[in-house]
């Protein structure tokens, strides 16, 4: 079953279980997920959003999304926080933490950053490299790692 498959079956529980927060974040989700596909196929210049009855966007672009939405609800969560809403930061936090479930386990800091230098030591990195050294490591560690502790591992080995 695919990751699309996994969250529509969990929106209909949702949707019976009369669970608000889930509703909304899955069918905020389920929106971006249509948005990515339609940016594919706008790209691709395929006639429909479906592939033989499929949907476009494969379990690794789905993944790619639902990192992206929680990387979305991190940003608002600090933006409430900062404003003194806390009512709204613990909406965010409740439907972040929803998405979370689909994202893969994280790796550690530590994990991440033997693979940072794994990454540096293939080649003679410097400064100028950053970009090259940030897109062989997401590239490596995917959704399992915030791309903000990568770019804060690059920047100290980079030195």
């Amino acid at each position: 079953m695919s990751l699309i498959q996994t969250i529509d079956q969990d929106l209909t529980t949702a949707l019976k279980a009369k669970d608000e927060i889930a509703v909304s974040a899955l069918r905020n989700l389920k929106a971006a997920f249509k948005n990515a596909e339609i940016a594919a196929q706008t790209q691709s210049g395929r006639a429909s959003p479906t592939e033989g009855g499929r949907e476009l966007l494969s379990d690794g672009e789905a993944l790619k999304v639902v990192a992206k939405k929680v990387k979305q609800h991190k940003d608002s969560i600090e933006s409430f926080a900062a404003g003194g809403r806390a009512d709204l930061v613990a909406n965010e936090q409740a439907q972040m933490k929803t998405l979370e479930k689909y994202l893969p386990q994280a790796l550690p800091e530590s994990e991440v950053a033997k693979i940072v230098d794994e990454t540096i030591a293939t080649g003679n990195a410097t400064k100028a490299d950053f970009g090259r050294v940030m897109k062989e490591v997401v590239a490596k560690v995917g959704a399992r790692a915030d791309g903000s502790v990568i770019s804060k591992l690059v920047k100290e080995r980079l030195k």
